[in-house]
């Protein structure tokens, strides 16, 4: 029994550890102990560890371990993914056999078709995709998909490494060497960035990898079941709760460790009964299928807010200065408004600009600095933020503003909301634009 709990336990710190890892950086969690909890994970333990490590062996522990860090989180290559990738066929290859005379038809034909999505949803998220990485063949088109909003992204901002323009919503990725389209983040989980073109294979990954992790915490339940009441009398004592003698039977701390000893007995009885290869995995299962629909249900909000991670970060920074009241919004100028809506289009759904040019041209015909080439985006943004270093009413407007802004209009901002955000056109319109490209 003690071996059992031991596994239980461990299971549920490693899944405890990797939910603060992943998630904790995330700006949603930043004020809350999740947040608190990743900063103590990835800034102060490590800082203490190596404080000492600098008083025993001048650091090259550490830097040993900042190195492979480093590679293994901002370098472009495949082991975070292979690692994925392995542990998800491992599990699947120690459960599935085990399990597999147990289990009703049904079953067994549905678990041919959940186990493979993830392999297939992981390769189309890592090929190297036409519509993501932005290079001099496809700048042109990749400069008409989105319009500049003056807040996130400014027109005239070239690349100073790709030495292009940079399309509204782009980033140039450093690991994966490129400027992305619609840059979301890099995951090393694919070993690709995520941005349009890839980005829906990246919700359906989480999505399937979700469901086919619970589903096979359900199986491990459904073929364990059986066997934990067929053999019940064999763990009946176990059962017993024997609280401190000193312990205050009508105090939450008891109550609260009666349920952990309650919950951590059920879970050793399945592992006694199911092993490493069912009870173990099925474990393993239970406990880290929210990771992947946690991270899915964070990019749907970002898909209902009309923005990317990259943009959230962003527009986060935002809100801390309109906090300190140092942030003021700002009218467009009516005549800077532009059509972005394509003025004439062929059957193939190409389009060409007031200046008759393809909206696909061929190198090396690329828009010049002063250029914000028509868009098939139905939205302009009529708004201007400026964020001023004293929390005065600004006075000299930087140039890229103060030719489009109505220097009059400047008012004080305290709440972000009352901010357009030119990207979002509503959930299920964001929704079938992701899926659309």
């Amino acid at each position: 029994m003690a071996f059992a709990r031991a596994i239980a336990i461990f299971t549920i710190t490693v899944s405890l550890l990797t939910f603060v890892a992943f998630f904790g950086r995330l700006p949603a969690f930043r004020n809350t102990p999740i947040g608190f909890l990743h900063r103590l994970l990835v800034l102060h333990i490590p800082s203490a560890l190596r404080n000492l490590d600098i008083k025993l062996t001048n650091g090259r522990i550490t830097n040993g371990g900042a190195r492979l860090g480093h590679y293994l989180m901002n370098d472009k290559h495949p082991v975070v993914m292979i690692f994925f990738l392995g542990l998800v066929t491992i599990s699947a290859g120690l459960f599935v056999p085990t399990v597999w005379h147990l289990l009703p038809t049904r079953h067994k034909l549905l678990i041919p078709l959940v186990v493979p999505l993830p392999y297939l949803f992981t390769y189309l998220c890592a090929r190297r995709n036409n519509e993501t990485m932005i290079h001099e063949l496809n700048h042109a088109a990749q400069m008409r998909h989105y319009p500049y909003d003056r807040i996130l992204f400014f027109p005239g901002q070239c690349c100073s490494t790709c030495k292009f323009l940079k399309p509204a919503r782009s980033k140039h990725c450093s690991i994966c060497k490129s400027c992305v389209s619609r840059m979301d983040h890099h995951c090393v989980w694919v070993n690709n960035c995520l941005g349009r073109g890839n980005y829906k294979w990246f919700l359906a990954l989480l999505f399937f990898t979700g469901v086919m992790i619970a589903y096979g915490a359900y199986l491990a339940y459904i073929a364990l079941t059986p066997m934990v009441e067929f053999n019940y009398k064999k763990y009946e004592g176990w059962y017993r709760y024997k609280p401190s003698p000193d312990a205050d039977p009508t105090s939450w701390g008891m109550y609260l460790d009666m349920k952990l000893h309650y919950f951590l007995t059920y879970l050793t009885i399945y592992i006694e009964e199911g092993g490493i290869s069912a009870a173990g995995v099925g474990l393993l299962a239970l406990l880290t299928w929210p990771l992947p629909l946690g991270l899915l249900a964070y990019q749907l909000y970002l898909v209902y807010a009309g923005m990317t991670t990259n943009e959230s970060a962003k527009w986060s920074d935002w809100r801390d200065d309109i906090a300190d009241g140092v942030v003021f919004l700002g009218q467009r100028k009516e005549e800077t408004f532009r059509d972005y809506l394509p003025r004439q289009s062929n059957l193939n759904g190409s389009a060409r600009s007031s200046s008759s040019r393809s909206a696909f041209p061929t190198l090396p015909e690329t828009p010049p600095e002063d250029e914000e080439p028509p868009t098939t985006w139905p939205l302009e943004s009529k708004h201007i933020l400026i964020r001023t270093t004293n929390g005065q009413p600004p006075n000299n407007l930087p140039p890229r503003i103060k030719s489009v802004a109505d220097k009059e209009s400047f008012v004080r901002v305290w709440d972000l909301g009352a901010v357009q955000n030119v990207y979002d056109l509503g959930f299920w319109d964001n929704l079938l634009n992701i899926l659309k490209n």
